[in-house]
């Protein structure tokens, strides 16, 4: 088939390369998000994928919004057959939805119907599932409701950050959306509607969501932490100021701590929560690099009765 690919960050990556590499398709064009300010110095740079397009001699479509006139008439004009989608980052309209003959195919990474949303991958970890995986399904009006292509299944591992699992799912998805596009191109597959039963949504990850409860039992504090390493980053409040938490390590025979209350020792630091401590791992004080926790703790010279997230940033 003709395809045109669309995505935007690096997770997107591995499913063009695998598309690419199939020899079967031809990925006629690719679409993306506007270039970006990054960095301190706030230039515009290219997506993950527009930079891997570029390399491999492709068209890269840059629309502010798919349902420019302009971009739309490119993509009649290219009149792809399908367009597989990973993390592109915008809602397309039905009046592009309707132009490749077999719609647009998203890879979605969650067992659809659970997660429908933005954040599946951070969502799973938060909520403690011990299975997750990633759909391929036909892209409708509805946010993540269309009918299913196929499934694979990933098992979440205790100590598995958002990243951790979303690059696994990235490498076993590509696969995933490449056998899709064989299946849908042969005749031999057929999405099947999503059933009515197990919904969940999972919204954007807010810089709030990531704000650790202390007061929450250890589990919980973990799986904050997890879900939300790299992106937003899980962080506490001390003195005033914010202090990342890039990792944890659950103590469950240290029940002696109230919630939030740290207590160095020699080589580690530890902290209470609702349930029992957990251990600061590697955390990043503000305007800092990551450190060790305990290298944090001797830094700052913790004061008996002095909490984690006892006040607001300053």
């Amino acid at each position: 088939m003709k395809l045109v690919f669309a995505g935007t960050p690096e997770v997107a990556v591995p499913a063009l390369d695998a598309l690419i590499a199939s020899g079967r398709h031809e990925v006629a064009a690719v679409v993306t998000r506007p270039d970006a300010p990054a960095g301190r110095g706030r230039r515009l740079v290219a997506s993950p994928v527009a930079e891997r397009a570029e390399e491999a001699g492709i068209e890269v479509l840059k629309p502010v919004r798919p349902r420019d006139p302009e971009f739309q008439e490119r993509l009649r004009e290219i009149a792809p057959d399908c367009c597989p989608v990973v993390a592109y980052g915008a809602l397309i309209p039905k009046s592009a939805l309707d132009i490749p003959v077999h719609g647009w195919v998203n890879l979605h990474f969650s067992l659809l119907p659970a997660w429908r949303g933005a954040a599946p991958v951070q969502q799973s970890i938060m909520a403690g599932d011990q299975v997750t995986g990633a759909s391929t399904f036909r892209i409708e009006e509805g946010l993540d409701t269309g009918p299913v292509f196929g499934v694979l299944t990933e098992e979440i591992r205790p100590t598995d950050t958002s990243g951790d699992l979303l690059t696994r799912l990235a490498f076993a998805g590509a696969g995933l959306l490449t056998a899709t596009m064989d299946g849908i191109e042969d005749g031999t597959l057929r999405a099947v509607e999503q059933p009515a039963e197990g919904v969940s949504l999972a919204p954007k990850i807010t810089v709030e969501d990531a704000r650790v409860d202390w007061n929450a039992p250890a589990l919980r504090v973990d799986r904050v932490v997890r879900g939300c390493t790299p992106a937003p980053g899980a962080w506490t409040v001390f003195r005033g100021e914010r202090l990342k938490l890039i990792s944890v390590g659950l103590v469950p025979d240290r029940t002696d701590l109230a919630p939030g209350v740290p207590a160095p020792a020699k080589n580690n630091v530890y902290v209470g929560t609702g349930s029992h401590a957990v251990e600061l791992l590697w955390v990043q004080p503000q305007g800092k690099k990551p450190m060790k926790g305990a290298d944090w703790a001797r830094g700052v010279r913790i004061a008996p009765g002095e909490r984690l997230g006892a006040a607001d940033v300053g």
